[in-house]
């Protein structure tokens, strides 16, 4: 459990240091500046899809497609009672707000969860061809 948290951890520091890094270089080409508020909704929506998509093993039983949809929806709706809990608490979002977050969200998600699933299903790909290395070398020795 402690290893899983871990590389949960360091999965979150990664995408977040992505994101701060590609956040930086638009608001120079863009001429903007950001606060501390979007710094930490950043933060919180890195943390909220790194989960989702780290919880994928519970999926395991439906299709590759399915569980990418099911995902994605969940992480729209931990994004909006974080959106919620923001507009609520700290500073109104208008339904512009709102539209403009979730496109922000998407495009990001959409790349990264590609990513990751690329490097799960090929990690994937190589346990199984050991194991049917393995199995091949079982079958040659019992010969």
């Amino acid at each position: 459990m402690a290893g899983k948290i871990k590389e949960y951890v360091l999965e979150v520091c990664c995408v977040f240091t992505l994101m701060s890094v590609i956040g930086a270089i638009v608001n120079i080409i863009a001429g903007t500046e950001t606060n501390n508020i979007n710094v930490l909704v950043m933060f919180a929506t890195c943390a909220i899809a790194t989960l989702v998509l780290f919880l994928h093993k519970l999926f395991d039983s439906v299709s590759p497609l399915v569980m990418i949809i099911v995902q994605y929806i969940v992480a729209c709706a931990l994004v909006g009672l974080m959106l919620w809990l923001i507009s609520t608490f700290i500073s109104h979002i208008t339904p512009k707000g709102w539209f403009e977050f979730y496109r922000s969200f998407t495009i990001p998600y959409i790349f990264l969860a590609g990513f990751y699933y690329y490097r799960v299903f090929s990690e994937t790909k190589k346990q199984d061809k050991l194991i049917q290395e393995i199995r091949e070398n079982n079958k040659a020795e019992s010969r």
